[in-house]
C-alpha cells in the first residue's frame, strides 16, 4: 500500500481542533460496476425500453431506481421475462442453468457479469475438471455465490461462517482448493482460509487473488483513515456486500463509530454529537453524486474542511459485453452515466 504525503500528514497530525472530513480515495464505482451500468444505459439507447435485467444490475438503490425510471424492468428470474425479449444479466454473474433457461425461452441476452467474477467462474470449471473439491468462501444467498457455485454444484461447498468449516466433507484432502466471493473483507477471508488449513494442511490457493482489486483498495483506504475518525460514514446499500464490509473494516481499524447509509438524509444527527473527524467513503457500486450529497450535508453542519486520503490510483477499465458492442456502430454517442 502506498499513501500520499498529504495522507501521511493527515494521519500524523493532532486531531480534535477543527471539524474535518477525511475522504477516502479510491471509493465508489469500480470498473466492473461502471461497465455493467453503462451496458444497461447503452442497451436502453440502442434498443429502446423496456429492457429487462435479472436481479439488480448492481447492489445500489439509487442506480436501480434511476434505471427503473428510464424503462428498465428488474426481475428475479428469467421466467418473468416475455419470450423473445432482451434481458441483461447483472454484474454478479449467473450460473449455466440460468443461461440455459434463457436460451430455452428464446431470450436475447447481454451478459454484464464483471470480468473478475467471470475469472472465478473459470477457476471453478478448471478445478472441477481436475476433480478437486472446491471450498467457496462467501455469503450464503449472495447472487455472486449462487452463480459461481452453479458452475459445478457437485464440486463446490460454501464456507460462510466459522462453524461451516467443521461441516466440510472432502473426498481427498490432497485435492482441495479454496476460492472466494470477490467482494469479501480480505481479513475475514484469510481468517476462514486459516481455519480451513487447520483441517486440510494441503489446501491449495487460487492461482490469483479472488478478492477484487477494487474491494481491496477501498478497504485499504478505510484502514488508513479509520484510526483518526470519530465516525465513518459509508455510502452504500444494505444488500451491497462490499459496502457492508467497509463498515466492519472501519471499526476493526480503529474508528470510534461507523454506519452505512444510502443517502445523506439517513445520517442520524445523534451520530455527529461530539464528533470532530468524519471519514467518508463509498462502496464499489455507489455513484459519486451520493458521496457529494453527504459532503454537502456535513458542510451544512460545520464540516467544511475536506482532506482526501489516497492509498491507490485506479486505472482499470473493461470493454462492454461483446453482444452489445456489435450493435453500437449505429449508436456512437455514449449516454450519460448514472453518477
Amino acid at each position: 500500500m502506498t499513501t500520499s504525503p498529504e495522507a501521511t500528514d493527515l494521519v500524523d497530525q493532532d486531531a480534535g481542533r477543527t471539524k474535518r472530513v477525511l475522504l477516502a480515495k479510491p471509493r465508489g464505482y469500480c470498473a466492473g460496476v461502471d461497465r455493467a451500468v453503462i451496458t444497461v444505459e447503452k442497451a436502453l439507447e440502442t434498443y429502446g425500453p423496456p429492457i429487462y435485467v435479472r436481479k439488480e444490475i448492481v447492489h445500489n438503490r439509487h442506480v436501480v431506481d434511476t434505471l427503473s425510471e428510464r424503462g428498465v424492468i428488474f426481475v428475479d428470474e428469467t421466467d418473468e421475462v416475455p419470450e423473445g425479449a432482451l434481458v441483461v444479466f447483472s454484474a454478479h454473474g449467473v450460473s449455466p442453468a440460468v443461461h440455459a433457461e434463457a436460451e430455452r425461452r428464446n431470450l436475447r441476452t447481454i451478459d454484464a457479469t464483471c470480468p473478475l467474477v467471470t475469472k472465478v467462474h473459470k477457476e471453478v470449471n478448471r478445478f472441477a475438471r481436475d476433480d478437486y473439491d472446491i471450498l467457496l468462501i462467501g455469503h450464503e444467498g449472495h447472487e455472486e455465490v449462487e452463480g459461481t457455485a452453479g458452475e459445478a454444484p457437485d464440486r463446490v461447498q460454501l464456507v460462510d461462517k466459522p462453524e461451516d468449516v467443521d461441516k466440510v466433507q472432502v473426498r481427498d484432502p490432497n485435492k482441495v482448493v479454496w476460492l472466494s466471493q470477490t467482494t469479501l473483507s480480505v481479513d475475514e477471508t484469510m481468517e476462514r482460509v486459516d481455519q480451513l488449513k487447520d483441517r486440510f494442511p494441503d489446501l491449495q490457493a487460487p492461482p490469483s487473488d479472488d478478492i477484487c482489486y477494487a474491494t481491496s483498495n477501498r478497504q485499504q483506504a478505510v484502514k488508513a483513515m479509520a484510526p483518526e475518525c470519530d465516525l465513518v460514514v459509508v455510502v452504500g446499500s444494505q444488500n451491497s456486500s462490499n459496502s457492508k464490509r467497509l463498515v466492519e473494516v472501519a471499526l476493526q481499524a480503529g474508528a470510534s463509530d461507523a454506519h452505512l447509509v444510502d443517502y445523506a438524509t439517513q445520517i442520524d444527527e445523534a451520530w455527529l454529537a461530539d464528533v470532530t473527524t468524519v471519514g467518508v467513503t463509498s462502496g464499489a457500486s455507489v455513484p459519486d453524486v451520493l458521496v457529494l450529497q453527504v459532503l454537502d450535508h456535513l458542510a451544512e453542519r460545520g464540516w467544511h474542511q475536506v482532506d482526501e486520503v489516497t492509498t491507490a490510483n485506479e486505472k482499470v477499465t473493461f470493454a462492454l459485453p461483446r453482444e452489445l458492442r456489435k450493435d453500437l456502430d449505429d449508436h456512437p454517442d455514449k449516454p450519460k452515466s448514472v453518477r
